[in-house]
């Protein structure tokens, strides 16, 4: 029976901090370091350019935003490629195992939220405020809707498609879609979902625009819920 290797520091990624063969603790040393795991959910749902990530986490400097994507990349967890003309600009975009950690950043949400220091009206970027969405919907309230909604918040466009007790959420126009609704932030449309918020009082005051028809639009809205609390 061989032991185990002896601790080689230069070894690579795994086993740096923890020197612990646990997947969770290599997960760690890969996506530990502050802002990191921000990154990987702000690819989520497509390629983005450095001035994209910088404008979602405006708390990040460019420095460390940069380290942070050097490090991502040198692990495998993205990668990085240049567009085509006419744009002709470098985007970083998650790598199949990079869109892999969906399910982590899903769960680690569902865990946060139960506790009660979890604020849902913190400030939250727009592919945060999908995430959610597809985190936080109640399958059994779903199952009776087939629909399309479209989001427009903080000029960036996502659709969300509902069908059979599922929930489909893709970037893009959401052209097509049966209602739309557009907020100059997403905190506005995170009140309505999570908070309790009346519509009215968000489309009065916080500038929450519900397009197209609204029936179907304030159904949707009602699928949504946080786990209860547990701490």
């Amino acid at each position: 029976m061989k032991l185990p290797k002896e601790t080689n520091p230069g070894r690579g990624v795994h086993g740096r901090w923890y020197d612990d063969a646990c997947g969770t603790a290599f997960a760690m040393e890969l996506i530990g370091e502050r802002w990191s795991l921000l990154i990987i959910r702000e690819l989520m749902f497509g390629p983005r350019r450095f001035s994209d990530l910088r404008a979602s986490l405006p708390g990040v400097s460019a420095k460390v935003l940069t380290e942070r994507l050097a490090g991502l990349s040198d692990a495998g967890v993205l990668i990085r490629r240049k567009l085509p003309p006419p744009v002709s600009a470098q985007v970083y975009e998650l790598s199949e195992w990079g869109y892999a950690a969906e399910a982590l950043i899903q769960e680690l949400g569902r865990w946060a939220a139960m506790s009660a220091q979890h604020d849902p009206t913190l400030p939250l970027s727009p592919v945060s405020l999908m995430l959610s969405m597809r985190t936080m919907f109640n399958r059994e309230k779903a199952h009776s809707i087939d629909t399309v909604i479209g989001f427009d918040i903080a000029e960036e466009q996502f659709s969300a498609t509902l069908h059979d007790g599922t929930i489909r959420i893709s970037r893009g126009e959401p052209g097509g879609a049966d209602a739309v609704f557009r907020a100059p932030v997403a905190p506005v449309m995170a009140a309505l979902l999570y908070a309790g918020v009346p519509v009215s009082q968000l489309e009065n005051e916080a500038g929450l625009v519900i397009e197209g028809d609204r029936e179907r639009a304030l159904a949707y809205a009602e699928i949504f819920e946080l786990p209860d609390k547990l701490a």
